[in-house]
């Protein structure tokens, strides 16, 4: 059998309220081929059955553990027979069918791209940031960044295509990142095998963000992001670089935390909760900074 132009890979944790209306941006079937999956990581709001009930020809895999993000790509890997593949949040809705079109256009028109974002707008229509040039501590690594292909170093993953080959090649997703910073790893990744990162601006995808995360607390939540940062810099970056990277960002948190909790008393309203949830960011960095892997400190 030939393969499918498209597969499409959902990862889904209780967002019962959103994965109907991603799953019916993606239009009917027809042109593009393709075959969807949702891989569900234990939800406990019914997620699973309203996939099950109202979906069937998609495939979808339960999980009765929260596996994380990247494991749960990479399980249904091996079972993707389209050409490309393409990673897509439960919380985010196409604006057009088409985008899949699209997505596969540029990529055949673009063969030293390996893995492309699309257009992220936030629910009001406004653009929301999605790519980078730079990867987190990248000026204290200049010079371990030398020779990689293209001006683009990483794309949000909640909408992205790639080459079904490519990522088998390397692997699919790193495991060690359980919810942040996968797409900045893999988008590394694709580049320091020869290819380059590309944005797709034609296909524009609404994308609500953190919704899997609504039950964590917001100290929790910044303490998994900075866990996962440390993690790409182990990975990526030379010990000394590493030292460095943890000696500037624990000066800067501590920094702000302090500038923050001084003047806290001083604002009101909108403005004294703005600040207060700066203030649990910082003191949620600072902690996770303090308590970092010992190898940092050599």
């Amino acid at each position: 059998m030939s393969a499918l132009e498209v597969s499409i890979v959902i990862v889904n944790y209780n967002t019962a309220d959103l994965i109907g209306p991603c799953l019916d941006s993606l239009g009917p079937e027809g042109s593009p081929s393709r075959e969807i999956f949702v891989v569900d990581n234990a939800s406990t709001d019914g997620s699973a059955e309203i996939v099950r009930d109202r979906y069937p020809k998609v495939h979808l895999s339960v999980n009765p553990v929260n596996r994380g993000f990247a494991a749960a790509n990479n399980q249904v890997l091996p079972l993707c027979r389209g050409r490309y593949l393409y990673f897509l949040n439960p919380d985010a809705v196409l604006t057009d069918p088409g985008v899949l079109g699209e997505g596969i256009r540029f990529m055949d028109a673009h063969p030293q791209i390996g893995l492309a974002g699309t257009r992220l707008l936030h629910p009001d229509g406004s653009l929301q940031e999605s790519v980078s040039r730079r990867y987190p501590g990248q000026k204290y690594a200049a010079s371990e960044m030398d020779s990689l292909p293209g001006a683009i170093a990483c794309v949000m993953g909640s909408s992205m295509f790639a080459r079904t080959d490519l990522i088998r090649q390397l692997g699919g997703f790193d495991e060690e990142f359980v919810l942040y910073g996968e797409d900045q790893d893999l988008c590394l990744r694709v580049r320091r095998a020869g290819c380059e990162i590309g944005w797709i601006e034609s296909a524009s995808v609404i994308h609500h963000g953190g919704q899997s995360e609504r039950r964590s607390a917001p100290a929790e939540v910044w303490a998994k992001k900075t866990r996962a940062e440390r993690l790409f810099y182990r990975k990526h970056y030379r010990p000394e670089t590493v030292v460095r990277i943890r000696k500037a960002d624990l000066l800067k948190a501590r920094f702000r935390l302090v500038t923050l909790t001084l003047t806290l008393p001083f604002f009101r309203g909108r403005r004294r909760a703005e600040a207060n949830g700066k203030r649990i960011k910082y003191r949620a960095i600072w902690e996770t900074l303090r308590s970092s892997h010992p190898k940092e400190e050599a």
